[in-house]
């Protein structure tokens, strides 16, 4: 196991240097979350006003839904970065390596959570910078956080399994531009439930988009349901469990193949 730990966190760095060395990229993954906040914030900022929103600040709302949309729209192309390995050859060379398979897949997914976790961070402060409040605290921005890594994981892990399964641009563009509305637009990341339709709100509650968003907005509210929070992201570390699972699976699958 502490070898299996080493071997990645080996690949996490090899993948983080990537990172580190194009500082202009973590700005470019910004601009869009950026976007979300202050024109959607300004934009819909009376719609507080028809209820059901738990705050009198659009912004206060808007914050945890643009922190897991973002991790949400980053780690679907996880995927791409597989792929890249794949088609370079540099995946295959791997293999000839005692390195651990799981370690393999689980350092692009660490790095995506590594990531994450920065990017949800940035726009948290950007969010207080614009005048939203956070009652919740320390604590409350952590449990956001760990939310939004916990939902890149599920879809980061499975965006890897696409790649190593399909092996073509196309089909990880096609897929990830089908998903990201639909899962954005079924959740409560600009609406809140009780202004929803019925049958959007029972399409929600399955949605985990919207788990992560109702665990980070309730661990911010000044009277959190740790009750919601647990028991939606313990949903969601499940889901992640499966997901990884699921692409060590894949990625086994792969190597029989070559």
């Amino acid at each position: 196991m502490s070898m299996a730990v080493s071997q990645t966190w080996y690949m996490t760095q090899r993948q983080l240097m990537v990172f580190v060395r194009q500082p202009a990229y973590a700005i470019i993954t910004l601009v869009q979350p950026v976007i979300w906040l202050f024109l959607f914030g300004s934009l819909f900022r009376k719609v507080v006003e028809l209820g059901g929103f738990g705050t009198t600040s659009y912004l206060d709302y808007l914050v945890p839904g643009v922190v897991v949309m973002s991790a949400l729209s980053s780690n679907m192309w996880a995927g791409m970065t597989t792929l890249d390995e794949i088609q370079r050859g540099t995946l295959d060379r791997f293999l000839t390596t005692p390195v651990s398979r799981a370690a393999l897949m689980n350092g692009n997914v660490v790095n995506n959570g590594l990531v994450t976790a920065f990017q949800s961070v940035v726009i948290v402060l950007l969010g207080l910078l614009g005048g939203a409040d956070y009652p919740g605290g320390i604590a409350g921005i952590a449990v956001l956080v760990l939310a939004s890594v916990l939902l890149g994981t599920v879809f980061g892990a499975l965006s890897n399994a696409l790649g190593m399964l399909v092996r073509e641009r196309e089909s990880i563009i096609g897929i990830n531009t089908f998903l990201l509305l639909p899962l954005t637009f079924l959740s409560s990341a600009f609406m809140a439930p009780a202004q929803m339709p019925s049958w959007m709100r029972h399409i929600a509650d399955f949605n985990p988009l919207n788990w992560a968003m109702v665990a980070g907005r309730s661990a911010l509210s000044a009277d959190p349901d740790w009750g919601a929070v647990l028991g939606r992201g313990g949903a969601l570390l499940g889901l992640a469990v499966v997901a990884v699972w699921l692409s060590i699976r894949t990625f086994r699958s792969y190597q029989r193949s070559v």
